[in-house]
């Protein structure tokens, strides 16, 4: 019964953590126009993921954080659509270095803090899956739009 083997995007998130805050961006492009979610982006051909993961808060946001201070708290197996499949690992930094700032305004409107009691409505279904699975502390792993 052997198939296509799948050849998922790699994406790396960053949950940026100062006690029950999160930092969320809010989307600028064209995918998920006003909407939120946390720092990401694709893993370099070749990268390890927590350096990918690190790189990518940096680009976004001017944080740094050591690759080896980031703790992998979710995986998330998401269908974008019926081409594409991504593989999203999602990383909590609670130790960096720097005050956020929005290195990317042609891709993001606002960088803001959240508690976690009062998460915006409407943060990319995505990256929620991820977010919620961790702070529900249900499974380490979720799929999105999956059948």
């Amino acid at each position: 019964m052997g198939g296509q083997p799948a050849a998922p995007v790699i994406d790396t998130h960053v949950m940026l953590c100062d006690g029950d805050k999160i930092l969320l961006s809010q989307r600028g492009g064209p995918y998920g126009h006003g909407r939120w979610h946390m720092p990401s982006g694709k893993l370099d051909q070749g990268e390890p993921l927590p350096d990918g993961a690190a790189r990518e808060l940096f680009e976004e946001t001017g944080i740094t954080v050591d690759p080896t201070d980031l703790e992998l708290v979710q995986v998330v197996h998401h269908r974008q659509d019926d081409e594409v499949e991504r593989i999203g690992f999602f990383f909590l930094a609670v130790e960096w270095e720097g005050e956020p700032v929005n290195k990317e305004p042609e891709k993001c409107m606002a960088l803001t803090w959240f508690t976690v009691h009062e998460l915006p409505k409407d943060i990319i279904e995505y990256p929620q899956a991820g977010l919620l699975g961790y702070l529900k502390g249900t499974s380490p792993f979720s799929s999105h739009n999956r059948q």
